[in-house]
């Protein structure tokens, strides 16, 4: 057996982000009478996905703190519907902060494939997102005991696609680099940057985007990593 470490991205590859983002910004529209200002819950999602892209692009290369991420995201969303409050914006990223990771939509085959996974490797997971909220997904999920690792960008003190959160991450788990493979669905952060660190690699795209990167794997379902792995 090649491989003996999997290492998992957690958000849109196990964890549905987008099902589980919506349901809560949703909740979020409504309980704040946002109908007021914006035409419907898609058109204001689509609005704080913009700015929210932008401004966690800004995190990750260390331009912005996590306390302010979370409402400057919901501060330039309201804006653009004329609402200019600070303290609204603070607290529905707040109830943002809360409540999305209590939300338990999992991406299809995500348990099924795991099961046959744990059976034959050491199963990790490495991300960038905060420690309080993936920690609080992975439990409320019940995926936490599938995992040997859990390494957030908080965890290492670098975000991926940093070579040093993957070395990081493969030290704590006392893995090598030939045996270990990455799995995850963003191209930059997961695939390259494991490639760059040398790692093989599994592109999760189930989208079937177009690129012109080479990598180790690319699926378009979990249920390929059986064929793989």
């Amino acid at each position: 057996m090649k491989y003996r470490h999997i290492f998992f991205d957690l958000d849109r590859t196990l964890w549905d982000f987008e099902s589980n983002m919506r349901i809560t910004l949703t909740d979020l529209f409504h309980r704040h009478s946002l109908g007021d200002y914006a035409p419907n819950p898609d058109h204001f999602i689509e609005t704080f996905n913009l700015h929210n892209s932008r401004l966690w692009n800004s995190y990750q290369n260390g331009n912005m703190k996590k306390e302010v991420l979370r409402y400057k995201r919901f501060e330039k969303t309201l804006g653009d519907y004329g609402i200019r409050s600070k303290d609204l914006a603070k607290v529905i990223g707040q109830e943002y902060i809360e409540e999305s990771p209590k939300k338990t939509a999992l991406m299809p085959h995500a348990i099924e494939v795991l099961n046959y996974l744990k059976e034959k490797y050491t199963l990790h997971i490495i991300t960038n997102g905060f420690n309080e909220v993936q920690f609080t997904k992975l439990e409320l999920c019940g995926l936490s005991n599938y995992f040997t690792k859990v390494v957030t960008s908080e965890i290492s003190g670098y975000h991926k696609p940093r070579t040093e959160a993957f070395g990081y991450t493969l030290s704590s788990a006392n893995a090598r680099k030939a045996e270990s493979i990455m799995i995850g669905d963003d191209l930059e952060a997961d695939i390259l940057g494991a490639k760059a660190f040398g790692i093989d690699q599994v592109f999760f795209n189930p989208n079937q985007e177009q690129h012109n990167h080479s990598v180790t794997h690319e699926i378009s379902s979990l249920l390929e990593l059986k064929q793989i792995l």
